[in-house]
């Protein structure tokens, strides 16, 4: 008589579970990924990369040089999908209750902006681990880039997604400004020392991100302005250009990026997901 209440404690899995912990995977994927991003771009400002700055294919190449580095590619493609996955439930159902108001439709917008990057990112990560090999990403993605801005109302679109960068520049440094990241993580069994430490690293780490999608952004609304596809810049010409301003500027913005990467390390370990 006593099994069914065994059972009954038993809680089964549910596809809001499953997309809790593959959201998790993902935090984490992202993380490693900023990490070996950042660590490249510190490498470059330090001058032991010679003036090199670290392009899309050049991570994914590290990965791969990595222990088991085909079946790390593998799970990142995998993680960064369930990042996408998780982005996308927020847009679409909601669960951060952000509202059908005009702020709320754009705070959802920026969710399903941020997903659809990740997920070319994923793209770009199953597709280095299925070929073993990608086209230079300054190559594939200002060709694509380039391509739009000669097409019909090419200008307009491509201006847009400058302005959608930028503004995700903006969301990303108000963020790390105004505390707002810090809901994301589960601080409960923190000491007020790591609690401390664990907030200025996503301040640090947002506002890193933040620099980096801006100068993206600014670039591509220049280039549809111009009508120039050579002013459109990937994540290498972004370091290119702080690279300009001085090995002590790329430094930061690259040791940011790996701050970053830490940090999602732990809203991996100690999330707050709320909705599902």
């Amino acid at each position: 008589m006593e099994a069914p209440a065994v059972l009954a404690e038993i809680e089964l899995p549910t596809p809001a579970t499953g997309l809790k912990a593959w959201a998790r995977v993902g935090f984490a994927c992202i993380g490693f990924v900023h990490l070996v991003l950042g660590g490249l771009a510190t490498m470059a400002a330090l001058g032991v990369r010679g003036s090199n700055t670290p392009n899309q294919q050049e991570v994914f190449q590290t990965i791969q040089h990595m222990p088991l580095g085909q079946l790390l590619l593998w799970l990142v493609a995998a993680g960064l999908l369930g990042y996408v996955a998780w982005r996308l439930a927020q847009a679409f159902l909601d669960t951060e209750s952000k509202g059908t108001t005009v702020l709320g439709m754009a705070v959802r917008g920026f969710y399903c902006f941020s997903g659809l990057l990740y997920g070319l990112l994923a793209y770009y990560a199953g597709k280095m681990a299925w070929y073993g090999h990608l086209p230079r990403s300054s190559e594939a993605s200002r060709s694509a880039l380039q391509n739009l801005l000669h097409r019909p109302h090419g200008q307009t679109v491509v201006g847009i997604i400058g302005l959608v960068l930028l503004s995700a520049s903006g969301i990303q440094l108000f963020r790390a400004w105004s505390g707002k990241f810090d809901t994301d993580v589960n601080s409960r069994p923190f000491t007020s020392l790591q609690r401390r430490l664990v907030y200025h690293m996503g301040q640090v780490g947002y506002s890193a991100r933040g620099v980096v999608l801006g100068i993206m952004g600014y670039f591509c609304f220049m280039a549809a302005q111009h009508a120039n596809g050579t002013e459109i810049r990937d994540t290498e010409g972004c370091f290119n250009a702080l690279q300009a301003m001085g090995p002590h500027v790329l430094g930061v913005v690259a040791l940011g990026l790996v701050i970053y990467g830490l940090y999602m390390l732990v809203q991996a370990r100690f999330p707050i997901l709320r909705g599902l």
